[in-house]
């Protein structure tokens, strides 16, 4: 009886130490789900009953983890979806992105009050995207300085007279390197396209063609892009640090041209073929007189030659790729570019900017495949004061990201939106704030012209000449950094025309 009576009294303390431990771990969830709300809810006393519907996740990952799950799926629109799910089609929603307190608006109406209200909201991009950016690029100016310095850069990229002045040398590098892709056999054909956009932006921002330098910076911006939206975990083996490493590498490489240039134009015997990038940060004077540092021009050198070259030539993949996915778009595009060259006068080489201007079908193309693929996912910034969106607060300090792809992939504003449709432009222009593939308000990325510019001339050589077989048309995507088949889109090239 004693052995029996024992045996139930351990029994009974077993159970209670499971219960207790299932207590702890209950009451210890409950407190960490909620640590993120009182620590930057709470502090707002009433306002916080007037906050967006979210929630803020856990302490310090936030809602990351929940984003970076959906977009190493196949399915990343399952990020926000469950925010609509679990809080209703409110267009705006609280939570914790890169490590602050944020609002993700995820409709035209709020985009617009955020992407143009310079008084209420500034660039918000998460420190450790400056870090790799840089804080002197215009991610990370402020509003005065920022409109000055675009002023000044937009000149060389954007306009009648700046496209006309690169047609020929784009080109002439379209085909050659179309020339050359059609001789190497199985090609890493997104590789071959970056390295294309970027010899273009190489040469209009720094007169340099040479192979070597371009190479070897074209590698250190593909690891410095897998930080930019990886988890700022600064340890060896994880993306940002490599990042890091690699922003530290670009530095020095743009420090040296710097040099190099310096030292060029105090020497009496230079005389360059034309001005460029360079030549204008090192020129220009503010109102004080006073000129830009050596690390404000490889700031601004940075992000320029990276954003000049990473959405071109993935847009010229996705665009190559749905094309020849769908053999009727693919034909009615290369008939317009036949009808272009039937009509030149037999004294004309190569396409004008008229030509360019002419091709609608191509320019439907060109379009689609910006909304569909949605190169950059979410701009961000941070309110500047408190602000009201839709009878909601968004905080001062708050970050607030605008999630351009629920905007491009809204059934109501694109129908089928999943689809690749060029169709659906026929006289149709977008409401404002519904085509957002290069942003909107003062911060419009500056080189949109001159982006869709190479694009067509790629499209144009492209459809006359050749086409694409790919070797793993199956291949699955990722989504971090930015949509692309994990291959990087192993392909033949191969002629079909007279190129």
């Amino acid at each position: 009886m004693l052995g029996l009576g024992v045996g139930i009294e351990l029994g009974s303390s077993m159970w209670m130490v499971l219960l207790c431990s299932v207590c702890a771990l209950v009451a210890l969830k409950w407190l960490l789900q909620n640590a993120n709300s009182w620590l930057y809810e709470t502090p707002l006393g009433e306002k916080q009953y007037s906050l967006p519907p979210g929630d803020l996740g856990w302490p310090f990952i936030g809602n990351m983890w929940s984003f970076l799950k959906a977009f190493k799926s196949s399915n990343p629109e399952t990020f926000v979806n469950s925010l609509v799910s679990r809080f209703g089609r409110t267009g705006i929603y609280k939570a914790f992105m890169f490590g602050s307190p944020s609002v993700i608006v995820t409709t035209p109406e709020a985009s617009k009050r955020v992407l143009t209200d310079d008084d209420a909201f500034k660039p918000g991009w998460p420190l450790s995207t400056l870090e790799l950016i840089g804080k002197n690029s215009f991610i990370g100016i402020s509003y005065e300085e920022h409109k000055r310095l675009r002023r000044l850069t937009a000149a060389p990229v954007n306009g009648n007279e700046a496209l006309s002045m690169y047609m020929k040398y784009i080109e002439d590098i379209v085909v050659t390197s179309l020339e050359k892709w059609s001789k190497m056999g199985e090609i890493e054909f997104l590789t071959q396209l970056r390295k294309l956009t970027f010899r273009i932006i190489m040469y209009i921002f720094l007169s340099s063609e040479s192979e070597p330098v371009m190479d070897a910076l074209e590698r250190e911006y593909t690891i410095l892009n897998y930080g930019v939206r990886a988890m700022a975990i600064n340890l060896p083996g994880f993306a940002y640090h490599k990042a890091l490493k690699a922003r530290k590498n670009l530095v020095s490489t743009f420090q040296s041209i710097v040099d190099e240039r310096r030292a060029q134009r105090k020497s009496r015997n230079y005389m360059p073929k034309k001005k460029d990038m360079m030549d204008a940060l090192l020129d220009v004077v503010d109102d004080d007189g006073r000129k830009l540092t050596d690390s404000e021009i490889i700031d601004v050198l940075l992000m320029y030659l990276n954003a000049g070259h990473e959405s071109s030539g993935h847009i010229m993949m996705w665009a190559t790729i749905f094309l020849h996915k769908h053999p009727e778009y693919f034909q009615k595009a290369k008939a317009e570019q036949e009808e272009i060259v039937k009509r030149r006068p037999p004294t004309q080489k190569g396409m004008t900017l008229k030509e360019y201007r002419e091709m609608e079908y191509l320019s439907q193309v060109i379009d689609e495949t910006l909304r569909v693929v949605t190169f950059s996912l979410t701009v961000f910034r941070e309110a500047k004061k408190d602000v009201n969106i839709n009878g909601y607060s968004v905080p001062k300090g708050w970050k607030v990201l605008v999630w351009f792809r629920s905007i491009h992939y809204d059934s109501e504003i694109y129908p089928n939106p999943m689809e690749f449709n060029p169709f659906r432009w026929d006289n149709y222009t977008p409401k404002p704030l519904t085509f957002l593939p290069f942003g909107a308000g003062s911060r419009l990325c500056p080189g949109n012209d001159l982006a869709k510019l190479e694009i067509a001339i790629f499209l144009h050589y492209f459809l006359l000449n050749y086409k694409m077989e790919r070797s793993n048309p199956d291949c699955p995507l990722m989504y971090l950094p930015h949509t692309r088949p994990k291959d990087n889109c192993l392909a033949i090239i191969k002629k079909t025309g007279s190129a």
